[in-house]
């Protein structure tokens, strides 16, 4: 009965739920089977990076939309996730996210398996240039590990292959630079192969676009 007591319940998109204080709207929504559009979310870190701007969604009560993922619930919250002002930033993150992923979907190892597919066909979006000047810098890809590829084209900087190497692993991915300039990167750029990474593979399985790939 206690437990029950420390539940906050909610509505989201007019099914009601719980969850635990601190909790935030999207784990709440995930935990529950309600989907809403991510790609850097990762639910062990302890805070959102919130880099996907993906997840708006409107809040009864509140005149502009939050990102849900950064957003903790509180008692009696009313949640749409796909209000029109929190649809319209969502397809603009998208859109800016497509201008600097190199699009090549029949030749990516991510195909029919990749991130922004799926946000596509559950939004209806189009998964092809928008409105934004193209920025992909045409990067050449890094092959020189022996298990796996880097290619910098498709990266969309998630930052989940940083944390997972960070939280988990060898710790040799950051990000450098900044603004359009920023990449996913070794340590003074040095290449995978020559850097201290151990081949455990965390960083491929945690990419939800194909810029990191098995051999």
């Amino acid at each position: 009965m206690k437990e029950l007591k420390k539940k906050i319940s909610l509505s989201i998109d007019g099914k009601k739920i719980t969850a635990r204080p601190g909790m935030r709207i999207l784990s709440a929504a995930l935990s529950r089977g309600i989907w809403i559009p991510n790609l850097c979310f990762i639910p062990e870190a302890d805070l959102p990076f919130g880099g996907c701007r993906l997840c708006w969604v409107e809040v009864e009560g509140e005149r502009e939309p939050v990102t849900a993922c950064s957003r903790p619930v509180r008692e009696g919250m009313v949640v749409r996730t796909r209000g029109p002002l929190a649809e319209r930033l969502r397809k603009s993150a998208f859109e800016l996210l497509l201008s600097r992923h190199h699009l090549d979907c029949r030749n990516c190892r991510k195909n029919k398996n990749c991130g922004l597919q799926e946000i596509a066909r559950r939004c209806r979006y189009q998964l092809k240039p928008g409105r934004f000047t193209r920025e992909n810098p045409g990067l050449p890809a890094d092959d020189s590990h022996p298990d796996f590829v880097f290619n910098p084209n498709h990266c969309i900087l998630c930052g989940k292959c940083v944390w997972v190497c960070q939280a988990k692993s060898a710790g040799i991915l950051d990000f450098s630079r900044r603004g359009l300039e920023c990449r996913v990167s070794t340590f003074a750029g040095e290449p995978l192969g020559e850097s201290k990474c151990n081949g455990c593979l965390k960083c491929v399985d945690i990419c939800p676009v194909g810029a990191l790939f098995r051999k």
